[in-house]
């Protein structure tokens, strides 16, 4: 373990609690993913970045970290779905994992050492359904479709503890339907028989399908153990999913599954949860669409992963659709992006002296800067205040940039500036490293992004460079009003120009 102290919120005391992993050094930890009928949206990346995040923080304090994500690819929606694209099951879950997981690579997500599919894990759900019959859990009903199992609810004295719910208050309200098969209303599903000719897999009790709950267990005691670190997911799943998997594990081999419990918030839009089933989502794709990747990463860094983040869409006249935080996340990013660019030529050039006392200040939060972004993780993935520390070495780098320019007939002065020029640079990578930003050249940056507002608002780069050529020309025979006149043209189709020494060159604005 590292000297500091890290702390994580964990659901199941409802306390902010100093993380200490059950082997020393290293960290196991099962994420529930994608359940693999569509492709994903924008929430879908707000759930994965919180753990994104986990894992390289915990892997940059110097951590080894087993990262296990599922994919439930066994659904009665894959089903549902399949049938109306005329597509096996597996065939389309396994082409909407591809979108998804090409996705999620889109926006610099760490992929999983392991990707468990319910499919892949039959016999050992199969496995874990028996040994809770045969402990006095689960029992077995008939249906007219075949053989049910069910967990019996009240055969495990802690039910609720997860979610903090009474037993007794979950009963009120529900109740059996007419042809249930259920003891309780409360028991849940860990075997759904059905007719011997429909999709399933043969199993003790006939053909069914597993359970929702049963496939977690299943999956995570086959890679992480009995006992493992960290389970994460969305706050959706805490109940009843994360509560189900809790009762069905410890039943069988004690507590506890798992010894932290997290859980990030929601992606909101219209002030409700995004989901598809509520259709009010917008894919990752539609994001990156218009955005840059890392700009998308950035804003939802900008908002604690287990507060409830506003998705906020703006339709212009034109017909676009602007995603406001995003393309603020955008203009932060292109900042960061230019200042390195900056100050990476200046640091490369002539000598380099230590910074005089005068530069003491610019020094220590360049210094500074990287292990203060670790320790605003250290407090529960603090990332607002991590890229509050980026927000500040940036504003540094370019008062480096404005002193550089201001003495450039003091020798000594540009040397050291020169010096924190190139250390700055080292600097921000660093800081970045834990939360994924920064993973580009400037240049590569520049160019994809200059790339997508063309294609955005339709512009001929062509068109444009014809424009700065007549512009410069005006300029230079001193008719300043049509050199005016072309700015102004050029700005409300949104091209900034950038006049230098001698030359001119010019960006699209998002």
């Amino acid at each position: 373990m590292p000297e500091t102290t890290i702390s994580l919120y964990n659901t199941l005391t409802r306390k902010l609690e100093p993380f200490e992993p059950l082997v020393p050094g290293t960290v196991r930890l099962y994420v529930c993913g994608p359940t693999t009928y569509d492709v994903a949206h924008a929430g879908h990346a707000r759930a994965n970045m919180a753990f994104d995040i986990l894992v390289r923080f915990l892997r940059a304090r110097g951590l080894a970290v087993t990262y296990v994500r599922n994919v439930t690819d066994v659904d009665d929606k894959i089903v549902k779905r399949a049938k109306e694209a005329n597509e096996e099951p597996l065939a389309l879950s396994a082409r909407m994992a591809k979108l998804v997981d090409d996705d999620m690579r889109a926006i610099g997500m760490v992929s999983p050492d392991h990707e468990p599919r319910v499919s892949q894990t039959i016999p050992e759900i199969i496995a874990l359904v028996q040994k809770l019959i045969d402990k006095g859990h689960a029992y077995v009903a008939k249906t007219a479709k075949g053989n049910d199992v069910y967990f019996e609810v009240r055969s495990f004295p802690a039910y609720g503890k997860l979610s903090h719910r009474n037993i007794d208050d979950l009963l009120s309200g529900a109740r059996i339907e007419v042809g249930e098969v259920k003891k309780d209303p409360l028991d849940f599903a860990l075997w759904k028989g059905c007719e011997e000719t429909a999709w399933g897999w043969q199993s003790p009790w006939g053909n069914g399908r597993p359970g929702w709950h049963i496939e977690c267990s299943a999956m995570c005691g086959k890679l992480l153990g009995e006992h493992f670190d960290i389970h994460g997911g969305g706050m959706d799943l805490i109940f009843p999913h994360h509560e189900n998997e809790i009762a069905q594990s410890e039943a069988v081999f004690g507590p506890p599954l798992a010894r932290y419990w997290m859980h990030n918030g929601f992606l909101n839009a219209d002030n409700e949860k995004m989901s598809k089933s509520l259709g009010n989502f917008v894919t990752v794709r539609n994001v990156l669409d218009r955005n840059d990747a890392e700009a998308f990463r950035y804003y939802l860094l900008g908002t604690h992963y287990r507060g409830a983040l506003g998705f906020e869409l703006d339709k212009k006249e034109d017909g676009r659709v602007v995603f406001t935080g995003v393309d603020e996340a955008e203009r932060r990013v292109e900042y960061l992006y230019t200042t390195v660019e900056t100050l990476a030529a200046a640091a490369g050039a002539g000598e380099t002296l230590e910074p005089t006392k005068a530069l003491e200040a610019h020094a220590k939060v360049i210094a500074e800067a990287p292990e203060r972004v670790l320790a605003a993780l250290d407090k529960d993935l603090n990332t607002p205040v991590a890229l509050a520390v980026l927000g500040e070495l940036g504003k540094t780098m370019n008062e480096v940039i404005v002193q550089l320019a201001k003495t450039k007939k003091d020798p000594k002065m540009q040397a050291a500036l020169r010096t924190l020029a190139g250390r700055a640079v080292t600097s921000l990578a660093k800081a970045c490293e834990p939360l994924g930003l920064m993973q580009a050249s400037p240049a590569a940056f520049a160019e994809r992004t200059r790339a997508r507002r063309l294609k955005i608002r339709g512009l001929d780069p062509a068109m444009i460079d014809a424009k700065v050529k007549e512009r410069t020309e005006a300029r230079a025979a001193k008719d300043f009003a049509r050199g005016d006149a072309i700015r102004a043209e050029l700005t409300a189709l949104g091209v900034e120009l950038l006049d230098g020494t001698g030359t001119t060159s010019w960006k699209v604005t998002i």
